[in-house]
């Protein structure tokens, strides 16, 4: 079976990755294999920020992986957090409660509700980098719905949908989410 590194500390999306995946390919963890940094993201672009993490575990292990960034665009905020959204209360760390409520606080007065999800996904895989993306288009709404998923996922809802990522529960979210869509590009990739 092929092995894959996914370039992460969080769980939460190796969970998911792992989930969509199923057991067509392994994907190990960074602690499968030792790698105890904190990759920094210092692009100012999610393709960038992608290619940075894979990059390094690329040329430090010299293991075939991959790595994604994510952002959550609203309209109203001109693009806003985007590749700030897991830092966007400010602070250290991935503070997912702070993050939502100045994102809703920001959002308050606006009727713009217009957001889209987008994940952007580096493989290097014998040296040669390949980029996949994947975007969901939805909307902020005005206060937080459901216990499940992570980060925004209780107060963002696709398009076409009348319940938030948080209220599908993860099998649902799986099947229809931005990482989803660029993990089933890059495994349509792999599986040629």
């Amino acid at each position: 079976m092929k092995k894959l590194v996914f370039a992460t500390n969080n769980a939460h999306k190796l969970d998911e990755i792992r989930a969509i995946l199923g057991d067509k390919i392994e994907i190990l963890s960074l602690n499968d294999i030792n790698c105890h940094t904190d990759i920094p993201e210092t692009a100012d672009t999610l393709q960038g920020n992608a290619a940075l993490k894979a990059q390094y575990i690329y040329e430090n292990y010299g293991l075939d992986c991959f790595a994604d960034d994510t952002g959550l665009e609203v309209e109203a905020l001109n693009g806003a957090p985007g590749i700030y959204s897991a830092r966007y209360a400010g602070g250290e760390g991935h503070d997912s409660e702070a993050n939502m409520k100045k994102l809703l606080s920001e959002m308050q007065d606006k009727d713009n509700r217009k957001a889209r999800f987008r994940t952007v996904i580096c493989l290097i895989e014998g040296g040669k980098e390949r980029f996949f993306e994947g975007i969901v288009n939805g909307s902020i709404i005005r206060e937080r719905k459901g216990g499940s998923g992570f980060g925004y996922d209780p107060v963002f809802m696709p398009d076409g949908y009348s319940e938030t990522f948080a209220e599908m529960g993860n099998d649902e979210k799986n099947k229809i989410s931005h990482r989803a869509k660029a993990v089933q590009k890059l495994c349509e990739y792999i599986n040629k």
